[in-house]
């Protein structure tokens, strides 16, 4: 009898395990398929959706991030309703004070913002930073005005309007073309100048890269800027561009690159319009995917920032594989380099996250 209840007793604590071993393993899975939420840039958006579907799959953690414009990732990340933001224009000082705890910014991929129109017959243009400007300052407005026929002689220019196409919400696009014709311009810099919101001049606005693309596209003589991938998907044509050697650039991976070719800061919020890179396409930018360097904010749950860790540590690396494709440029070596830095400078409770990993 003894015996029996003995072995009893056995099967009793041999159950009891199995279900609390059950519980465990069905927390960590509910862990593991937790969703990710970020907001932000539609610069990268092409990119983002790709790497984050395969990365689902290849993983079970759903990404889900909404396409809102930069200033709507930063402002969703200080107010802490993502996991991160992403933005094309990096965090000013002004920005990174109203955070309560440290945001740092993580490079994911190299893009570039073209000068876009809707001409007959789709010639490829020639245009210098000057000549852009005046466009947008509202100065030219016919397409065969002189200066752009100056620079483009053996093309036969239509007497046609030029209406103007920019963005109607806070945008990182926007940051990096004004950037960009603040350095070239005096008078724009002065009248206009940079930022994700500026009192434009001229123009028709429209929401998103989507929404510039497709004013474009159905408007004859319009110009706009927009990312690189958007013109190329919806095959509008696009400007080559003076860059500061003097030489006319257009866009394409390799110049897109090149214009990159420089010096990173640690914190890598860097402009690169306007490269010294005499064969770097000069409207040219970084976008960066911005988080809290402490991760243990809000009653957040560890899981959840280790997950998110991984999902950074695979942008800068397998993912990467995937930027070409999508006309995006991948991480030059040394931009990986720092990611992997500042990846690594994530921490929960003051402990580095990334180096437990690599521990285990």
């Amino acid at each position: 009898m003894k015996k029996i209840i003995w072995i009893i007793g056995l099967i009793v604590v041999v159950v009891v395990i199995i279900l609390i071993s059950s519980k465990r393993g069905n927390r960590e899975q509910k862990v593991k398929v937790e969703e990710i939420v970020g907001a932000g840039a539609t610069f990268p958006y092409p990119f983002y959706d790709k790497i984050f579907n395969i990365y689902s799959k290849k993983t079970g953690v759903k990404i889900n991030y909404q396409a809102i414009g930069s200033g709507g990732g930063i402002r969703q990340l200080l107010n802490k309703t993502v996991d991160f933001g992403a933005t094309d224009a990096f965090m000013s000082d002004e920005e990174m004070k109203k955070a309560e705890k440290e945001i740092i910014h993580i490079p994911t991929c190299l893009g570039a913002v073209v000068v876009a129109y809707n001409l007959p017959g789709n010639p490829e243009l020639k245009l210098t930073p000057e000549v852009i400007a005046d466009i947008f300052l509202g100065k030219i407005k016919k397409w065969n005005d002189e200066k752009i026929k100056e620079l483009n002689p053996d093309i036969n220019l239509p007497d046609l309007n030029i209406t103007v196409v920019r963005r109607s919400e806070s945008s990182g696009t926007t940051f990096i073309f004004t950037d960009f014709l603040s350095k070239v311009s005096a008078e724009w810099k002065n009248k206009v100048g940079r930022g994700k919101v500026v009192k434009w001049p001229v123009g028709l606005g429209a929401k998103g890269n989507p929404g510039v693309a497709a004013m474009i596209k159905q408007t004859p003589g319009a110009i706009g800027y927009i990312e690189f991938t958007y013109a190329s998907q919806n095959n509008i044509p696009f400007a080559s561009i003076k860059n500061k050697s003097g030489n006319f650039i257009k866009p394409d991976i390799e110049s897109i690159s090149k214009a990159a070719a420089i010096e990173l800061p640690p914190d890598t919020r860097i402009s690169i319009t306007n490269t010294e890179s005499p064969d770097g396409y000069p409207i040219s930018s970084f976008t960066w995917i911005i988080v809290y360097k402490e991760q243990n904010y809000n009653n957040r749950e560890k899981e959840k920032a280790i997950e998110l860790v991984k999902l950074l540590w695979w942008i800068i690396h397998e993912g990467q594989k995937y930027t070409k494709s999508l006309h995006y440029a991948p991480l030059p070596p040394n931009a990986v380099k720092t990611a992997e830095e500042n990846i690594k400078s994530i921490t929960y409770n003051g402990k580095s996250i990334m180096e437990e990993l690599l521990q285990k």
